[in-house]
């Protein structure tokens, strides 16, 4: 039978082109068993990085896809009824810090302020974690780290994170890669000739161009990597662009128009 710790080991590498220092810097965290805050736009690479990580550090990941409906209850856990009665199901945070995992709370601001303020007493000294309704105070693994993420670019600052959040934290800024490596990602991702992902970076950098002045997020990495998907599996480049790069980021029709025509121009 699996344990709790191979359960959630990550077993075969995922792909992570790195574009700094960022893989010894989060070594040096992990060392240091310091909170680590990843930020950055959509589909930038957060997440395979923190994977990534995980998998290098041999490290088991719970990753939690938070949500504005999270209650501190779906993290740290509650009773459940059953036939013999109740039973305490632990929630993913204690589970992490019980068993010495990487815990991953992605997109933490879409999480209630009341909710995050849970995570607070395993970002210091005292590294635990109160189980109130169940009258215990779980002492985090020597393993565990807590690693959050989110898109400043995104929130409005009702869904910011408080100060006293923010400083518990060592911080890693992230952006879509440069051309050239973002067309090596693109490649090395799906199997697609350099040349055409060149092109597809190309048409990801004119839209990121247009962030402000009429689209609230560019095209990701990830958008580009769907569409050299497509575009291997068959699909023509012009209709996979579209479908893969322009329809899912916009509603606005001259938006819309404007991508389209860059497309046609790329793939005269």
């Amino acid at each position: 039978m699996m344990t709790d710790k191979e359960q959630y080991k990550v077993v075969e590498e995922p792909f992570y082109q790195p574009q700094g220092d960022e893989v010894e810097l989060y070594e040096a965290a992990y060392a240091a068993r310091l909170p680590v805050m990843v930020k950055g736009p959509t589909g930038c690479g957060k997440s395979r990085f923190v994977e990534h990580m995980a998998w290098k550090l041999g490290k088991p990941l719970i990753t939690v896809a938070c949500n504005e409906d999270m209650t501190a209850s779906d993290l740290v856990g509650r009773y459940l009824l059953d036939a013999n009665g109740t039973r305490w199901l632990d929630g993913p945070l204690t589970t992490a810090a019980r068993i010495g995992a990487i815990c991953y709370l992605d997109e933490v601001v879409e999480a209630r302020q009341d909710t995050t303020v849970v995570i607070h007493p395993l970002t210091d000294h005292r590294r635990t974690l109160p189980l109130d309704k169940k009258g215990e105070l779980v002492a985090a693994h020597p393993d565990f780290q807590l690693v959050i993420s989110y898109n400043p670019g995104y929130q409005s600052l009702m869904k910011d994170l408080k100060q006293s959040t923010k400083q518990r934290f060592a911080a890693f800024e992230f952006d879509y890669p440069t051309a050239d490596v973002e067309t090596s990602i693109v490649a090395k991702e799906t199997g697609i000739e350099p040349e055409l992902a060149a092109k597809l970076v190309a048409i990801g950098t004119a839209a990121r161009n247009l962030k402000g002045h009429g689209l609230d997020e560019g095209i990701s990495t990830r958008l580009l990597t769907y569409a050299a998907s497509l575009i291997r599996g068959g699909v023509e480049a012009k209709a996979a662009c579209r479908m893969a790069l322009v329809r899912p980021i916009t509603d606005d029709a001259d938006i819309r128009d404007t991508l389209d025509h860059a497309i046609a121009a790329t793939f005269a």
